[in-house]
C-alpha cells in the first residue's frame, strides 16, 4: 500500500493507537460511520476471470453518475486493479492535499463519481502486489474507513474472480451489500458463476441479478449480432437460481477501445446495441433498488398528492 496508509497501519501496530483491540474497534467505528452515509452498496463479482467485471463495474458506476446519483467506485481487485486505467486516472495519493483532515480524498471523475483503487496508492503502478489474506483484508477495510466518501447514493465494488478473500471481506464488512453477478454465455463460465451464486447464498448476500456479457458480437459493418460465444446461458442460469436477469451486453470493439483509452463506451451517449443494452441494465438495477427500499422511504412526503399510495417509480414527486 502507499506510504500514507502504511504509516497509519504501522503507527497503530507500534502502540500509538493503543492496544490492537482498541485500534480494530476504532477502525470498526470509522467503517460504520462511512457506510452509514452510503445508501446502496453493490458488489460486482463472478466466479471466472475475463468475463468483464471491471467493464461492467466502471460503466455501471459512471452510468449511475450520469443519471445524477452520487456514486463511489471501489476497486478491490488488489492483484490486478484496472479501474484507474479504464478511467484514465493518473493521480497519486502521495501528491494529494489532506488539509489536516483525518480522511484521505478519493480520486474524482467528473462531478458525481469518486474512485479508489490500490494503484492510487502506489508509486509505480507496474509493481506487483504480493500479499496474503490479512494484508488484503486490511487494505479493503482501509478503503472504507480512511477514505472521505461522504454522502453517496451508490458504492460500486469491483471484485476479482472467485470467492476468496476480497469478496468475503466485502460480505463480512458491508453487511447490506448486494451482488451483481457477471457471466459470459458459454458453459465453462456459467459453471464458475454458479459458485458465485452459491457464495452469495452462503454469506446471505442478496443478488440484484445477473448480467450476460459478451453475448453475441456486433459486426462493425452491418451492426448485426453474431453469436460467437452463444447466447442465453446467463438468463437460463438466473432462472435456475431464482434471481433477476438484468440483461445481456454484446461484444462491441468500441468497448475495448473505450476501456484502453480511459473513455468508457457503454455509459457514453453513443447509439449502439451495446449502449442501449447497458442502459437497460442500469434501469433494471434502479428498479430493484427502488422495489427493495424500506416502505417508509417509498412513501412520498406530505407534498405529494398520492399520499400513502405513492409509487416512486411512476410518480414524478
Amino acid at each position: 500500500m502507499g506510504n500514507s496508509c502504511q504509516q497509519k497501519s504501522s503507527s497503530c501496530s507500534s502502540g500509538s493507537c493503543g492496544s490492537p483491540d482498541a485500534a480494530v474497534a476504532k477502525q470498526n467505528m470509522a467503517i460504520t460511520s462511512s457506510l452509514g452515509k452510503i445508501k446502496n452498496k453493490i458488489l460486482v463479482m463472478s466466479g471466472k476471470g475475463g468475463v468483464g467485471k471491471s467493464t461492467v463495474s466502471t460503466n455501471l458506476a459512471l452510468g449511475l453518475a450520469n443519471r445524477g446519483y452520487k456514486v463511489g467506485l471501489m476497486d478491490v481487485d488488489l492483484h490486478g486493479p484496472d479501474i484507474c486505467r479504464m478511467l484514465n486516472l493518473t493521480e497519486k495519493l502521495q501528491s494529494t492535499q489532506t488539509d489536516g483532515r483525518s480522511l484521505f480524498p478519493p480520486m474524482q471523475y467528473g462531478e458525481n463519481l469518486k474512485v479508489i483503487s490500490l494503484e492510487y496508492m502506489m508509486e509505480d503502478r507496474d509493481d506487483p502486489i504480493i500479499w496474503r489474506g490479512p494484508l488484503k483484508v486490511q487494505a479493503i477495510r482501509q478503503f472504507i474507513a480512511d477514505m472521505d466518501w461522504g454522502e453517496l447514493d451508490y458504492l460500486i465494488i469491483d471484485a476479482p474472480p472467485g470467492t476468496g478473500d476480497e469478496p468475503l471481506t466485502v460480505a463480512q464488512t458491508i453487511k447490506d451489500a448486494l451482488a451483481v453477478v457477471v457471466t459470459t454465455p458459454q458453459e465453462v463460465a456459467l459453471a464458475d458463476v454458479r459458485k458465485s451464486l452459491n457464495f452469495c447464498k452462503h454469506v446471505k448476500m442478496k443478488v440484484i441479478g445477473m448480467v450476460e456479457n459478451m453475448s453475441g458480437f456486433i459486426c462493425p459493418h452491418c451492426n448485426k449480432s453474431v453469436e460467437i460465444f452463444k447466447t442465453g446461458g446467463g438468463e437460463k442460469t438466473a432462472g435456475e437460481f431464482g434471481v433477476n436477469f438484468l440483461g445481456r451486453v454484446p461484444i462491441d470493439p468500441r468497448i475495448v477501445v473505450g476501456g484502453d483509452d480511459g473513455k468508457p463506451y457503454l455509459s457514453s451517449a453513443a447509439e449502439s446495441p451495446a449502449t442501449k443494452a447497458f442502459a437497460e441494465i442500469i434501469s433494471n438495477v434502479e428498479k430493484y433498488i427502488a422495489a427493495a427500499a424500506p416502505s417508509s422511504l417509498k412513501i412520498a412526503d406530505a407534498g405529494c398528492a398520492c399520499g400513502s399510495t405513492c409509487n416512486p417509480t411512476t410518480c414524478s414527486c
